[in-house]
């Protein structure tokens, strides 16, 4: 891959090509059950710092971290039912941005109109604070099966992984890495530490296929001793566009949510549902908990002796940004090649000014948007 189009799929900051696009969809920037009503958070989003809070009314809103005065951060400032207040000097902006309150000013509208801030869209589903900060109009933040199913249990994983976005996604349509990191090399590192060792995720990829639909790319396998009646290549399971992959098998689905903190760090949520087998019900749930996943040790190493932790192991080793003009492609990555000709495509569609992949306008589209799953996977 040259150098141009290296920088144009993984650079994500305000005004790239790439930040272009992924900010035509929506992205969760922090858990409802992290957001008390009253409380500030500072997050991070495509290269900008933000501010979430919730208004003591339970509305959550956004706005770029820093006064507009000198630049302190609103998230060190305190929330009341107008919006938030600086704590430098007490500049107060409501959700919309608008400044609304200097204290050391006599009151000048024009003046409090120069003192707006950017303010973003901000929406809750399923126990997850999503924003948009793209153009307007805006699209519908999708309904997506995991955060709308009822009569289930859900958790929500958390980890600041240290590299691109992009590595990330591309290890999504890559389905021969699993038969070796998962397999044979986690088995190994289990069998190390007197762990047992599953066997399941050994087996040889006969067949891969991808297909291109609605709202990403179908990855599809056939293992050995299995054909295409199967259901993992029948079905198979999806990438959801841009960012996410939908895994799981049975009572337990999830979504992998990628969020591109800048180029070089991406905050990675595994959004699991938990089905009750037939004749439970699922006890009620408040709020969606949550938690942090380790992935090195207390010495620094990495864990790879579980799934998950492979996968993180080989993301940050290719380094900050993957320079993928040092590498060598071959057969078996044409997931890998079909993703980045996907993104180049929807690339040209916004600088066209149309819409992207999966962005959804008609609300009769956004009920529930149900993904076909392999149930059997690995057996």
């Amino acid at each position: 891959m040259n150098r141009a189009r290296q920088e144009r799929l993984t650079r994500v900051g305000p005004g790239t090509p790439m930040g272009g696009l992924l900010r035509r969809y929506w992205f969760p920037v922090g858990t409802s059950a992290e957001l008390a009503a009253g409380t500030a958070r500072r997050v991070r989003l495509l290269g900008e710092d933000l501010v979430l809070f919730r208004l003591p009314g339970g509305r959550p809103a956004l706005l770029a971290e820093h006064c507009t005065h000198r630049g302190s951060s609103l998230a060190c400032g305190r929330v009341d039912d107008a919006g938030i207040r600086c704590p430098y000097h007490g500049w107060q902006f409501d959700p919309a941005g608008r400044c609304i309150d200097m204290p050391a000013e006599a009151p000048k509208p024009a003046l409090l109109a120069r003192a707006a801030t950017r303010a973003y869209p901000v929406e809750e589903l399923g126990g997850l604070v999503f924003a948009y900060l793209g153009p307007e109009p805006r699209p519908l933040l999708p309904r997506y099966d995991l955060f709308t199913w009822d009569g289930v249990l859900r958790d929500i994983g958390r980890a600041l992984i240290p590299c691109n976005w992009l590595q990330i996604m591309e290890n999504s349509v890559d389905p021969t890495h699993v038969e070796w990191l998962h397999g044979h090399h986690m088995a190994a590192e289990r069998r190390d530490r007197g762990l047992p060792a599953p066997v399941h995720y050994g087996r040889r990829h006969r067949r891969i296929g991808f297909d291109v639909f609605r709202h990403g790319i179908v990855k599809r396998r056939v293992l050995e001793g299995r054909d295409e009646a199967h259901d993992d290549w029948a079905v198979g399971h999806p990438l959801v566009f841009p960012c996410m992959l939908r895994v799981g098998t049975q009572g337990q689905h999830r979504f992998q949510i990628r969020v591109p903190v800048d180029d070089t760090h991406t905050l990675h949520y595994w959004y699991a549902c938990y089905v009750p087998p037939p004749g439970r019900t699922a006890p009620r749930q408040d709020t969606v908990p949550v938690y942090e996943v380790p992935w090195r040790d207390a010495e620094g190493r990495f864990i790879t002796d579980f799934v998950d932790g492979g996968d993180i192991m080989a993301w940050v080793t290719q380094g900050p940004i993957a320079d993928r003009g040092r590498e060598l492609l071959v057969g078996s990555d044409r997931g890998v090649t079909l993703l980045r000709r996907l993104l180049d495509a929807e690339l040209a569609r916004v600088a066209a000014g149309e819409d992207p992949l999966g962005v959804i306008r008609d609300p009769a589209e956004n009920t529930v948007i149900e993904f076909a799953q392999e149930r059997d996977k690995f057996g």
